[in-house]
């Protein structure tokens, strides 16, 4: 596993690296100021699996034509139940689950392309995950790296075996 900061790596190094897998992590402010992240997901979309956690979710229906937004609630460090798909990063994990939230950005609804997928959602409704339909790229608003998300650990696991 490397870990590198969104403005201290380029494509090329990525490229150079031949990742199997990658994960576009959270962070401070929006998507227009994410440094290289959605220059990632435009790059690699197509044939590397990639998860975005909360800015990294963003980035990824941002670098699709979606609009970000500030949320109805900000959530920071609150926890919320999780309804899920129960398909790909989600496959065996309880439904609904805790799940960690620290973001005051969300994704408009309705300008989610056609190609993307509403995979979950909170106990009122709001989204908190996106699937791409043809290509294994994967987006969550909470944070699966929080030890209150119940199901974290096991959500992570999924991605990293590339679970359908």
């Amino acid at each position: 596993i490397r870990v590198f900061r969104n403005d201290k790596v380029t494509i090329a190094d990525i490229h150079d690296l031949r990742p199997d897998h990658i994960i576009i992590s959270p962070g401070p402010c929006t998507p227009l100021e994410a440094g290289i992240s959605n220059d990632v997901v435009g790059e690699f979309h197509r044939g590397v699996p990639i998860l975005g956690v909360c800015l990294g979710h963003q980035c990824i229906a941002h670098a699709f034509g979606a609009e970000i937004v500030r949320a109805e609630r900000i959530m920071h460090g609150k926890t919320s139940a999780v309804h899920h798909d129960g398909q790909h990063v989600y496959r065996g994990l309880a439904n609904p689950f805790t799940a960690t939230r620290y973001h005051s950005l969300a994704i408009a609804e309705g300008t989610i392309p056609d190609e993307f997928e509403v995979t979950s959602r909170t106990e009122i409704g709001e989204l908190m995950g996106i699937r791409h339909k043809e290509f294994p790229l994967e987006g969550v608003q909470f944070h699966p790296e929080s030890f209150l998300t119940t199901e974290g650990p096991k959500l992570l696991e999924n991605f990293l075996s590339d679970v359908e």
